[in-house]
């Protein structure tokens, strides 16, 4: 099934897909939002119930809940927080007082009436700071304001003279490429609920995935994005106005987390198109994610369980829930500086010093903005094969396929006999198992860049010259021992990008068209194109024509996009070929 045509969506344009009712799930959502949030706490304090059967087990997480709280408050708080941050989890913590006081006198039933509305009270605050803002108006709004303003940055950067901020002369379509699955998706977005899980690299991602759903003329989806996005005025903006319920990534209690799942669940139960990233934030390393966060690909499981349920009380059938990884393929990472830093300092804890160097201001990311369409560069969004919620591929009729392309039934999964069951060992195993087909699916669809190959080749070089070297070590070399000759670097480019192509013709890779140009093309492109914006370029050819190293530990970060392929046994054991994708 990988060898299935893909298409580019160059050059087309897609008519919006109508729904199928009066209006989109979505758009419901919007007009009973409080009637959603309300049926949200419902199913958190119901689920929360079930885990602390007792009012002493209850107590425990409450108090667990106020001890990590106001250790956030104190020690971590951003500017998007509630005002009342402080004050609430004072009150928090007169309440639970109160109720230690009457299990003391044995007042236990008052006590466990007491903690039950302190919860619903907490999860009630919980649900309303996740939940979406949605408005269609604001929406169809947004999506131009998106479009206009990145077509106008575009031809403002291209084209000279004063008439540059009115050109038509580029499109989006020149500079951001949506290859793969297009038709497929589009396909099935009519016939159940989309679930799209990209990869996550930065802080752009979601506006940037916000205009791909647009320009494919998907329905509207709601987004799971970090709070820490509502930070930066540009981005809070757009993604209120685009329909983002919000995840802060600092709260790891118990109350707030099956909150979040809650919402999640019971907006795809409600055929809500959904987007969030699994990797959980962006990748700090460069590398494709290679372990997800399974929490919400869970509610996606709970979901279609109760949707088979459902359909066995209605009669009915069952909405689908079917599953889209993306790859989003940059050039360059704005935050890449910043992000090899902080995996590097979690790497070697005291072996490294970090320095802070974050990108969250407005008027940096649109200065980044426009340098990005000044450049050659461009970006890539690649959508793979939708599969089912167990990792199976499915058809453009949405039928499960297995290995051999023979239909099967994904209801039967969640049955004992002839019942559908609640079985949340049974569903936690099918989440691995979707979770592991989600990785090996962003591995093929994977988009290499000449900016990929030649990070890739130079860092390993490197390492293969000082072989007696650990990372951090490594990564302690002055500029004069980072110095490669080009011949050498030109000659491993070479055999690198063979295996490469091999791997494409296997589908085992996607490439850059660029990449089937003669190396020495490739190489200028890819040099002119690896961490542009940086101050310190991680890659250039010097005077001498030879390469160097001006940042390796950018260059690191660059470098790790490529890993996953056991391409480094190329350079390092001069070896011709390997077909292998495991590493």
């Amino acid at each position: 099934m990988n060898n299935r045509a893909t298409q580019s969506s160059k050059s087309r344009q897609y008519e919006p897909i109508l729904p199928k009712r009066k209006e989109w799930p979505v758009v419901q959502l919007s007009r009973q939002r409080k009637e959603f949030i309300d049926t949200v706490v419902q199913n958190s304090v119901s689920k929360l119930q079930e885990t602390a059967s007792t009012i002493d087990l209850l107590v425990d997480e409450l108090e667990t809940t106020l001890y990590k709280e106001k250790y956030r408050v104190r020690e971590n708080p951003w500017a998007v927080d509630p005002d009342d941050d402080y004050a609430f989890w004072n009150s928090v913590k007169k309440q639970l007082v109160e109720i230690s006081t009457l299990q003391t006198d044995n007042y236990d039933q008052e006590a466990e009436q007491k903690a039950q509305v302190l919860l619903e009270e907490i999860v009630t605050r919980y649900a309303n700071e996740i939940a979406s803002n949605f408005r269609p108006s604001y929406y169809q709004f947004a999506r131009k304001v998106v479009t206009f303003g990145f077509s106008r940055l575009l031809n403002a950067s291209r084209v000279k003279g004063f008439g540059s901020l009115f050109s038509n002369q580029y499109s989006l379509q020149d500079k951001i490429k949506i290859t793969g699955e297009v038709e497929h998706l589009r396909s099935l977005a009519q016939q159940g609920t989309i679930v799209m899980v990209p990869t996550h690299f930065s802080n752009l991602d979601s506006i940037l995935i916000g205009w791909v759903i647009s320009e494919l003329g998907l329905p509207p989806f709601i987004y799971g994005a970090g709070l820490n996005l509502f930070n930066i005025d540009i981005f809070a903006y757009f993604m209120n106005s685009l329909g983002a319920y919000k995840v802060d990534r600092r709260k790891k209690n118990a109350l707030y987390i099956e909150t979040l799942k809650a919402y999640s669940s019971l907006a795809m139960q409600r055929g809500i198109h959904s987007l969030f990233f699994p990797g959980g934030t962006r990748s700090r390393s460069g590398r494709i994610e290679d372990k997800l966060k399974l929490g919400l690909l869970g509610t996606a499981m709970e979901a279609q369980r109760i949707n088979y349920i459902r359909s066995q009380e209605t009669g009915e059938p069952a909405e689908k829930i079917f599953v889209f990884p993306v790859v989003l393929n940059y050039h360059f990472v704005l935050e890449a500086p910043s992000l090899i830093r902080d995996h590097l300092q979690r790497e070697g804890q005291e072996r490294y010093y970090i320095e802070t160097d974050e990108y969250s201001q407005s008027a940096k990311i649109v200065k980044f903005l426009l340098k990005f369409f000044q450049k050659g560069s461009n970006i890539s969004v690649s959508i793979g094969r939708g599969m089912d919620l167990l990792g199976n591929y499915v058809d453009d009729e949405g039928h499960s396929l297995d290995k051999l392309d023979r239909p099967i039934s994904m209801r039967e999964y969640f049955c004992t006999g002839e019942q559908i069951t609640r079985d949340e060992q049974r569903e936690s195993e099918y989440t691995q198992m979707l979770g592991e087909a989600i990785l090996q699916e962003y591995y093929r669809i994977n988009q290499v860049f000449s900016s990929h190959l030649v990070a890739f080749v130079a860092f390993e070089l490197i390492k293969k010259q000082h072989s007696s070297l650990d990372l951090f070590n490594l990564l302690r070399l002055s500029e004069e021992d980072l110095v490669l000759p080009y011949n050498m670097f030109q000659e491993q480019c070479e055999r690198v990008r063979q295996q490469v192509l091999e791997l494409h013709r296997q589908g085992k890779v996607d490439v850059d068209e660029r990449l089937n140009q003669p190396i020495d093309e490739v190489i200028t492109h890819g040099l002119s194109n690896v961490g542009m914006y940086h101050s310190k370029r991680p890659l250039i050819k010097n005077k001498a024509g030879n390469i160097e190293t001006p940042d390796i530990n950018t260059l690191y970060y660059y470098h790790n996009r490529l890993l996953g392929y056991n391409l480094h046994r190329i350079i390092h054991h001069q070896e011709k070929s390997f077909v292998s994708v495991a590493e």
